[in-house]
């Protein structure tokens, strides 16, 4: 059958002044949930999210992103963290206000075009989406990476606001094959507020170390608005501060999640995502492994392996959406990939297609699965 969205990008402001690129991808009939995403370091929503947005969407999820200061589309000195808190704080207001929980008039009630394809036919119709039906659907915060940290630090601000989490390859704790030595610390601290922007932090190129797939590696090099030179001294301190943090607070984790991690992925260790897993205090957590996989679970790997793991993710997502967070059984589960059926590397031209101009899907689904559409 046909299933079809709707996308649309829309600048937001601010406590601070800033102009932060949002974008949504929502179906047309009433969402099951909302869920939120938040992107990694250096990444961007619009074009680097895309398949997730359109993939949940297509779940009947409302999936709404932004870039943070700096990032993407965003205003800001690129990549460059002064707070981290800042990054949450924003994420927190601009969430709230889709939830339906900001009293401001302007956020509750917004006029969007929606161009419809039904069968060979297109209608195009305008009508008014209120965020006030908002107001009973479960929350889920998504976060891959440097996201998954945004999101841990978002249930911690509020506690009891999110119904659960996707985090996938999270940055809650530095590994202790990179931590830097205390005194190296020390000294980057020391002259941190000299030279914060500065380009001076050693770094691999983490493109070539967090995508397998090739043709998928290349079309993400190729989009500009990921960030790709070297971390500015201010943003790395920031980063490392706030995964250290996190670190002595996993057991302040309440809230039910899903962490999802390639056991070969090179940019964060999954011994993290074990971490979170083993010191939560959630009652309701599961944690898979995929054996084989690098960190871009959801966006480096063989068509075949995304396929498994937005399945993972969406099946997570239907069994929490209609459910309180506070009426959850206590469930631990520790899964693994079966290693036999995972995809092996290819080089492929085949890419989806491209779709932004045109602000509006049309999925083609088959069963439960979810059919690439392949540019000729």
């Amino acid at each position: 059958m046909d299933l079809e969205l709707q996308y649309q990008e829309e600048f937001w402001r601010n406590s601070r002044g800033v102009q932060l690129f949002t974008c949504k991808w929502l179906p047309l009939s009433s969402p099951k949930a909302l869920v939120f995403l938040c992107h990694g370091y250096g990444m961007e929503c619009s074009r680097f999210m895309r398949e997730c947005g359109v993939r949940l969407a297509c779940a009947k999820y409302a999936v709404y992103g932004i870039d943070y200061e700096g990032h993407g589309r965003s205003e800001g000195v690129r990549c460059y963290i002064k707070k981290f808190n800042n990054i949450v704080n924003d994420c927190y207001d601009f969430f709230k206000s889709i939830s339906g929980m900001d009293s401001k008039p302007s956020s509750l009630i917004s006029f969007e075009l929606y161009i419809l394809i039904r069968s060979s036919f297109i209608m195009i119709f305008i009508f008014i989406s209120d965020l006030e039906e908002y107001k009973g659907k479960a929350r889920f915060l998504y976060g891959e990476s440097m996201g998954g940290a945004v999101s841990l630090l978002l249930h911690q601000k509020d506690p009891s606001f999110w119904d659960g989490a996707i985090l996938i390859a999270p940055m809650c704790k530095i590994s202790e094959k990179v931590k830097p030595h205390q005194i190296v610390i020390n000294i980057l601290t020391k002259v941190e507020d000299i030279i914060p922007k500065w380009k001076i932090v050693p770094t691999k190129d983490v493109i070539n170390l967090a995508f397998k797939d090739p043709a998928k590696r290349e079309r993400i090099r190729k989009n500009k608005l990921i960030y790709q030179d070297k971390p500015r001294l201010k943003t790395a301190l920031e980063m490392l501060r706030t995964s250290m943090n996190l670190e002595d607070t996993l057991y302040k984790v309440t809230m039910p999640f899903f962490v999802m991690h390639g056991e070969t992925d090179t940019v964060t260790d999954p011994e993290v995502s074990r971490a979170l897993y083993e010191r939560a205090s959630s009652k309701d957590k599961t944690i898979k492994l995929y054996p084989g996989m690098w960190h871009g679970l959801t966006s480096g790997e063989p068509d075949d392996n995304i396929e498994k793991v937005f399945e993972d993710i969406i099946t997570w997502l239907d069994k929490h959406a209609n459910n309180n967070a506070a009426a959850y059984e206590t469930s631990q589960t520790i899964e693994t990939c079966d290693t036999e059926n995972l995809t092996p590397v290819v080089s492929s031209a085949k890419t989806l297609k491209e779709t932004q101009r045109r602000k509006f899907y049309l999925c083609g689904l088959r069963g439960s699965r979810l059919l690439h559409h392949s540019a000729t």
